[in-house]
């Protein structure tokens, strides 16, 4: 990708957290500080108009890569390099119960970036506008009069998207905006979100656990594993071809309505602790692929292995 074309890059970014015991634990029960690594030298780019996905078991580090984008962490290491206006940079959350004030009605929540952003916006003007966007998702400007516990759970994120439409922005972080939801809601609003895409000519950073919903949105695939980036491709690559062990267990998981009684393997034995990782490949305890050198060195995306799309000596070695 030429750099010009990125509207964002992550370059060995990086996030630690101090999880240790309180200072007088530590002193008592002779225990060091211990830290967390949740992100662990992260890099990837987000090409204009595209929409990458990051896709990993929960506590992989997904939703801090969320937060670190959109400034709600800072990074402990590594930089975040944004080719863009910050405050056409916004977030839509997991949690359509959580994210929207239940004090507020639905037009004052939609209203307000618009009143922080734009603030010689006209009381008229702001009420055209929030018309407009809940038009635009599929809700009735009548609707703005409402309160949040009036509406269902794919009718309250389809609020958050309005909300996160008005300050008129290019880069959408997408935390998990699904997956509180049912299955046929999650359908509608994905649909929205990709329509929405065309329209505005958006940019996500999409964040899931579900493939299935990353296979229908995204235009490329990082998955993530114990805080790094293990494997990241072109989806239909990655779904055809995937390089990483790891990888091919996730897919493994995947329901196929042609072969519903397919002979899937399990995944097997459970992600190792981020405070304590293993020494060389994190994920080598799990893998079927693993040997000696994967044991003590640490694998890096290398350009001379698969264009620097996976870090994996078995995938180097070209082992099956």
């Amino acid at each position: 990708m030429n750099r010009t074309d990125a509207i964002l890059e992550a370059v060995a970014l990086e996030r630690r957290f101090d999880v240790s015991a309180p200072w007088l634990n530590r002193v008592i029960e002779r225990k060091p500080r211990q830290t967390l690594r949740a992100v662990d030298g992260v890099d990837f780019q987000i090409r204009r108009g595209q929409t990458l996905a990051i896709v990993g078991e929960s506590g992989c580090g997904k939703s801090t890569i969320a937060k670190l984008v959109t400034g709600l962490y800072e990074p402990s290491g590594g930089a975040i390099q944004f080719h863009g206006d910050p405050n056409r940079m916004q977030m839509i959350f997991q949690d359509p119960y959580a994210s929207l004030n239940p004090r507020w009605r639905v037009g004052r929540i939609i209203a307000e970036p618009l009143r922080t952003l734009r603030p010689e916006t006209s009381a008229v003007d702001l009420g055209a506008r929030v018309d407009e966007l809940l038009r635009t998702v599929g809700l009735s400007p009548s609707d703005a009069s409402k309160y949040p516990h009036a509406f269902s759970g794919g009718q309250r994120q389809r609020i958050s998207i309005a909300r996160a439409l008005a300050g008129d922005p290019e880069f959408l972080v997408c935390d998990e905006p699904t997956s509180a939801l049912d299955v046929s809601v999650q359908a509608q609003v994905l649909n929205l979100m990709k329509q929405l895409q065309r329209d505005f000519g958006l940019t996500y950073l999409f964040i899931s656990h579900d493939l299935s919903v990353v296979r229908h949105m995204a235009d490329e695939i990082a998955v993530m594993y114990l805080g790094r980036i293990v494997e990241i491709q072109p989806k239909a690559d990655l779904f055809e071809r995937p390089l990483h062990p790891y990888t091919r267990m996730l897919l493994e998981t995947i329901p196929d309505l042609k072969v519903p009684n397919r002979d899937r393997k399990p995944m097997g034995g459970e992600v190792p602790s981020p405070i304590a990782p293993p020494k060389g490949c994190s994920f080598h305890p799990r893998c079927p692929l693993a040997f000696d050198r994967c044991m003590s060195e640490r694998p890096v995306r290398n350009a001379d292995v698969h264009q620097g799309r996976v870090a994996c000596f078995a995938a180097e070695e070209t082992r099956k």
